[in-house]
């Protein structure tokens, strides 16, 4: 079998750039190019051992273990011991995720890919077959994006989850319970009463409001031809918005009685207060129901859980 020591060294010098790579963007780490590449050359240089006596000694955990302290050393210094312990292990994470992304890959389309002594290589006469290195040089740039996104994904999951609360509206002697999202971005107020608004999923309310409501929530002519076939209706009020890349319009919004705001371990009572209710999805996957202004956790009563 015909070993291509320089072609392997340039696979894995890549391989251990990107493991870096994907470490920076876990932590949010800035970094140099130039140590980057000086960390990848150290880690790569064990490759060089291939074809030497030393190379049962280089390929003991303990030496690796060694190699990568100086890789992440190099990369990202030394601040204090948490700083460097804290890229040490998402550096391993970020090995174990795509190493073990790649070999659940293997086997599942079976191709001559071999991980050997921590290294990546291909197992056939010569170069290595086509599809074996396709396989490497495609299917790791490929698993490297996956990690990356789905991390970032899980990122947002994770802020998007920490202000998530509960939330029920009373208006006279019924009450609803809701999932709602607390949105800094939404800073939408009455301009004559400046009460904050929040805004509601009308596909979340239509048991809890009135057919005669959700039509005349529809839009500013069904509002305008409105007659008094509900006694909700009184408490019914236009509030003029400007969305991102668009024109005035106007939403309809209703007055509730109360609203009732679980956050963590206190309970948030809001009165003043006006319940947009929107047309627009407002959650794709179905997390929350309704958004929370910012202001109604600040103008309002408290009450221990």
């Amino acid at each position: 079998m015909t070993v291509y020591l320089d072609a392997i060294w340039l696979l894995n010098f890549c391989i251990d750039a990107s493991l870096l790579l994907l470490t920076a963007i876990i932590l949010k780490r800035k970094f140099n190019k130039i140590r980057l590449i000086c960390s990848a050359l150290i880690g790569s240089s064990i490759v060089l051992f291939i074809l030497t006596p030393y190379f049962a000694i280089m390929s003991h955990p303990i030496v690796k273990l060694l190699f990568s302290i100086v890789m992440v050393l190099t990369m990202f210094g030394f601040k204090r011991f948490r700083y460097f312990f804290q890229a040490l292990l998402t550096f391993y994470f970020s090995t174990f995720l795509l190493g073990g992304g790649m070999l659940g890959a293997h086997y599942f389309f079976s191709t001559d890919l071999v991980i050997f002594e921590g290294m990546v290589a291909t197992k056939s006469t010569g170069f290595g077959s086509p599809i074996s290195w396709t396989f490497v040089l495609v299917g790791f740039p490929v698993l490297w994006y996956f990690s990356k996104t789905r991390i970032e994904d899980m990122e947002v999951k994770q802020i998007q989850f920490e202000q998530l609360v509960e939330v029920s509206i009373t208006i006279e002697e019924k009450t609803i319970s809701l999932t709602g999202l607390i949105d800094s971005g939404n800073q939408l107020s009455d301009p004559i009463t400046k009460s904050p608004v929040m805004i509601v999923d009308v596909s979340k309310v239509k048991g809890f409001l009135p057919n005669e409501i959700i039509e005349k929530s529809e839009g500013l002519e069904s509002f305008s031809t409105m007659d008094s076939s509900h006694h909700w209706e009184s408490r019914l009020r236009i509030v003029p918005y400007r969305g991102v890349g668009q024109q005035n319009e106007f939403l309809v919004a209703i007055k509730p009685d109360l609203v009732r705001i679980v956050q963590k371990e206190e309970v948030i009572y809001v009165k003043k207060v006006l319940i947009g209710i929107s047309h627009s999805t407002l959650s794709s996957d179905d997390e929350f129901d309704c958004i929370i202004h910012p202001k109604m956790l600040l103008q309002s009563t408290i009450q221990s859980a």
